[in-house]
């Protein structure tokens, strides 16, 4: 990367409203998000999101993807890599004391082989779509995997459509309860080995650093929770929503994790969000 352009773009970042934008977006990647969507999550106004958008593509840092009537917006995965590149081998001359520890983290070729992977589901009320998959995720992946779910403002009791589902489907509801995502980043709580995000509010919330660096996720699904009409038609939505995460849970499962290390598995997680997304929009 040129010096011009790095400046440019550490310039376009310096903005805390443009650099709280770029973090929503990298939460996001490689997804792509719609305007009104980043304006709410940010609470920000509609012309100032669109003044810190051009300012953010002027200098390269997301892309823009038109989908029928709606413009999605998403980092520029390889400009970001470009960006760090800059800081991490140019302006340190590739010092080894200085670039090591980061290169070794984000270059490990190992694959990630521990007796049992913990997974960590996140949504906004932990009463329907991360309960869902906790169930699933323990109930098809037997021992290889410790399954979670969390809130980020969760209700206190489990969606009563949505217990019905799993019962209908043959999931135990033993040991399921809304849990707030704090009680995971506690001292003692289990290390992750996957965090992954099931609705676009918990994407959007400022959580800090996982320990251990888990591999992310972010497997939207529309919440079950609002949908209107009678009971009857209530149901069928939490029996779609459930379907939907069984087919990313069944997908995961299904990984060959002996032999794919930390960058490849990462790539099949958010490929997984993506081609799930694109069959449900079909």
């Amino acid at each position: 990367m040129e010096i011009d352009a790095a400046a440019s773009a550490f310039s376009a970042l310096g903005h805390p409203g443009r650099l709280r934008l770029f973090r929503l977006l990298m939460r996001f990647a490689p997804r792509g998000v719609r305007p009104t969507e980043m304006a709410e999550a940010l609470a920000m106004p509609p012309s100032t999101l669109s003044h810190h958008l051009a300012e953010l593509d002027r200098t390269g840092l997301l892309r823009c993807e038109r989908r029928g009537r709606s413009l999605f917006y998403a980092a520029d995965l390889a400009a970001a890599e470009r960006l760090i590149g800059y800081l991490a081998l140019d302006c340190s001359r590739g010092r080894p004391d200085l670039v090591l520890p980061l290169l070794t983290t984000l270059t490990d070729r190992a694959p990630m082989s521990p007796p049992a992977f913990n997974v960590l589901f996140i949504c906004s009320g932990n009463s329907a779509r991360s309960i869902f998959a906790e169930a699933l995720l323990r109930d098809i992946g037997g021992d290889r995997f410790r399954a979670h779910s969390a809130g980020t403002r969760p209700n206190t009791e489990l969606n009563p459509f949505a217990l019905e589902v799993l019962q209908r489907n043959g999931h135990s509801l033993e040991g399921l309860r809304s849990k707030h995502v704090s009680e995971f980043q506690e001292p003692g709580a289990p290390v992750m080995d996957f965090v992954f995000t099931v609705c676009d509010t918990a994407a959007a919330e400022e959580c800090p650093p996982w320990p251990g660096q888990p591999i992310t996720g972010h497997w939207g699904l529309p919440d079950p929770v609002k949908a209107q009409g009678t009971d009857a038609e209530k149901a069928l939505v939490f029996a779609q929503t459930y379907g939907a995460m069984r087919r990313r849970i069944e997908a995961f499962v299904a990984l060959p994790f002996e032999t794919l290390d930390r960058l490849a598995l990462q790539a099949r997680v958010d490929r997984i969000g993506l081609e799930a997304e694109e069959q449900e929009t079909r």
